[in-house]
């Protein structure tokens, strides 16, 4: 009999998502209109900022951020080694250079401890990475950005509607960036949102998102840009999600306490969860863990039709990010973490058939099969 395979993410669009997008088609929103508006308003609204710019994913939105800020050819901007290299593609694309700063040993967000020794006289920005909703010290980052006249952008593309005790991580720099990629809390297929409480800084973003073009019929070019606008009919997806956060985060935070109960339980020194402080409001977008017999595990898990994603390598691995010097802990990470199956549609069935294979791992590996 063949068995069912367990995905390593879950969501889904329903027949409120249908709904909202047959009614935006049948008016003919489909580029970017009052849809996009409606959508940037609700999400901003429930940010708690009072601006939002959606744009066409999380990636573009990075790059828009660092374009409002000024950063240009031969700036430096700090970076954690352990991000999605779109963190480090954003400011290369303009030709700056990335910085980069390892991670703590528990967690893997920026050690702001490090940042210091890592500031020149070309440094521009800071671009701290709300890795899994797990937030990085904000406070610390500040100060170092305003003692050297820096901005700070944040990375939240994996921590929409993450806290710590500030509020929403995202929305307390210069700009926040979030994903609407179809791996994140809400998505609409493809997407991106840039949030700030600046007006100034949102009315170059919305330059920047339309080839610097103030008015599509009355143009003028004050400023450079590109085409990096959203349209009505991914908003219309994006609302009908929005709308349903609630329950999501509900599922996201009971899904990481089964894994953290039964993953306790098991008497396997190498193996353990990466933790999110769930107690502090951070969500925990992916159940993310760490053994030392990773490929071990995985394969098992694999041969029981469960899907294991090992973590992406670290920034410093890529050939085209030019850094030296020493990342002792994003190593333990690259060689050793990897994602457990997640996500808000998740079934708890799917979960208790992971936990139930990883007992049997442990079983085998006790009496020497592994």
């Amino acid at each position: 009999m063949d068995i069912k395979k367990i995905d390593w993410w879950r969501t889904s669009f329903g027949q409120e998502e249908i709904s909202m997008l047959t009614k935006s088609m049948s008016e003919e929103h489909i580029s970017q209109g009052p849809v996009t508006a409606e959508f940037e308003a609700q999400f901003a609204k429930a940010m708690n900022v009072p601006y939002a710019v959606a744009t066409t994913s999380g990636s573009v939105a990075l790059l828009m951020s660092l374009m409002a800020m000024g950063v240009k050819r031969g700036d430096e901007v700090i970076v954690s080694n352990r991000t999605f290299i779109a963190t480090a593609h954003a400011p290369l694309m303009l030709g700056a250079k990335v910085v980069l700063v390892d991670v703590h040993r528990d967690v893997p967000v920026m050690d702001v401890s490090l940042i210091k020794k890592k500031i020149t006289a070309r440094t521009k920005a800071i671009m701290p990475v709300h890795l899994c909703g797990r937030a990085v010290d904000l406070a610390g980052i500040h100060r170092l950005a305003k003692a050297y006249g820096l901005c700070v952008i944040e990375d939240a593309c994996q921590a929409m509607f993450s806290k710590n005790e500030r509020g929403y991580l995202g929305t307390q720099s210069d700009v926040g960036c979030f994903s609407l990629g179809v791996t994140k809390l809400i998505s609409s297929g493809q997407g991106g949102v840039v949030v700030t409480s600046n007006r100034r800084t949102y009315e170059e973003l919305k330059l920047i998102r339309n080839h610097g073009v103030p008015g599509t019929f009355e143009a003028t070019y004050p400023r450079l840009g590109f085409n990096f606008k959203f349209t009505d009919i991914q908003a219309a997806i994006g609302l009908a999600q929005l709308r349903r956060v609630k329950d999501r985060l509900l599922k996201l935070h009971s899904l990481y306490r089964k894994y953290e109960g039964n993953l306790k339980e098991l008497d396997f020194p190498f193996l353990r969860l990466i933790p999110v402080n769930v107690n502090a409001g951070e969500v925990p977008l992916y159940i993310e863990a760490l053994c030392q017999n990773r490929d071990s595990v995985r394969n098992y898990l694999n041969s029981r039709g469960i899907e294991v994603r090992p973590f992406l390598p670290n920034l410093n691995q890529s050939p085209h990010i030019k850094n030296g010097g020493s990342f002792p802990h994003s190593t333990e990470f690259s060689k050793h973490g990897f994602f457990l199956p997640s996500g808000p549609d998740q079934s708890d069935s799917n979960v208790d058939r992971v936990l139930n294979a990883m007992q049997s791992y442990v079983r085998r590996k006790k009496i020497g099969l592994f």
